[in-house]
């Protein structure tokens, strides 16, 4: 299947690799599937790339890779929705927030973007949990003269 996409331009892709989405994303619920694409080659960032809409396309993360103590429970509601039966099915990304200088980047560790890797279902979750927010600094500044 072809492919118009924002940052890839035209690419050939196989209808097993679309995630879907069945209640979209909030603010894009008519949005409802997507493929995720390699952006970097240190397979750090990607695009979550919408199939319907050539412009549509998030930059991701796994946001374990940045923040180490993250961590949330997923409701049953979603656990049902995306046919979750191991902890194996999860694949978990984030939104980023490119800015520039891409240092200053943030992460949305209050709604992350959980899919069922088996089945290629996703959902994005929005959390009620005080600690995350929309916003969180992908690198955290070091000091001058402490990097070791």
């Amino acid at each position: 299947m072809k492919l118009v996409t924002k940052y890839h331009g035209k690419i050939e892709i196989e209808q097993s690799e679309v995630i879907h989405f069945p209640k979209g994303i909030p603010a894009f619920e008519e949005e409802q599937e997507f493929i995720l694409l390699q952006l970097t080659d240190e397979k750090i960032y990607y695009i979550l790339q919408s199939v319907k809409t050539p412009d549509l396309g998030f930059v991701v993360t796994d946001p374990f890779l940045f923040f180490k103590d993250y961590d949330f429970q997923l409701d049953e509601s979603t656990v049902k929705a995306l046919d979750l039966k191991s902890p194996t099915d999860v694949k978990i990304l984030t939104i980023v927030s490119v800015r520039d200088p891409f240092s200053n980047s943030t992460a949305n560790l209050q709604a992350p973007i959980v899919i069922n890797a088996n089945k290629n279902r996703a959902k994005q979750v929005v959390l009620n949990v005080e600690n995350y927010h929309t916003k969180h600094r992908l690198f955290n500044e070091i000091p001058v003269g402490s990097e070791g």
